[in-house]
Formats: structure tokens, sequence, C-alpha cells
């Protein structure tokens, strides 16, 4: 049993500092990744980043759910 705890919490420093990089890399106000990544294109191409930031969202919250229930786990373990 102590194993399976050890193994979770391991997976979950892992997506903890996982969830912690994709909130640091979404969009601020006007800012983000996509302005990061697009630059001085986006004025020709429109912008192009909006994808990058919905699935940087998408998986932010699916990484904090998977989070939330492995902390569950642990706690219904331990």
């Amino acid at each position: 049993m102590e194993t399976i705890t050890t193994i979770l919490t391991v997976i979950q420093v892992i997506i903890a500092i996982a969830v912690i990089a994709m909130i640091l890399m979404q969009q601020a106000k006007s800012e983000g990744l996509s302005g990061a990544l697009a630059g001085s294109s986006e004025t020709f191409f429109g912008k192009s980043g909006r994808s990058i930031d919905k699935l940087l969202r998408k998986l932010t919250v699916i990484g904090a759910c998977v989070l939330a229930v492995i902390s569950l786990i642990i706690m219904m373990i331990a």
C-alpha cells in the first residue's frame, strides 16, 4: 500500500508542476504564449494563437481535475 501512495505522490507532483507551467503560459490580458509565438505575424494572418490559448485552458482544467482526484485517492488510501 505504501508503494501505491509513493507512486501517486510522484504523479501528483509532476501534474502539479505541469499545471503551474500551463497557468504561467496562459494569456494575460493582452499577452501570453500566443503573442510570443505569433509575434508580428498576427497582424498579417489574424490572431492564430487563440487555438493555443484555448488548448492551454482546457489542459489546465483537465490537469487541475486530475490533480484533485489523485489528491482524494491519496487521502482515502492514507
